[in-house]
């Protein structure tokens, strides 16, 4: 059985991608895996699902 998550880069006036960087590394060190990423036209908004196995 499988388990999502989905993210939203924060959105911050320094280092945002370094800081969006480094929370995907993080999650994926406990087992999460990018599955797809979403840009919302006219915003800043961008998001990710992940996801895992469950029962790991």
């Amino acid at each position: 059985m499988k388990e999502y998550k989905i993210i939203r880069q924060r959105t911050k006036f320094r280092n945002t991608d370094s800081d969006f960087e480094n929370e995907l590394n993080t999650l994926a060190k406990q087992g999460w895996v990018v599955k797809s990423s979403i840009a919302i036209n006219g915003s800043s908004l961008f998001k990710v699902i992940l996801e895992r196995d469950k029962n790991r």
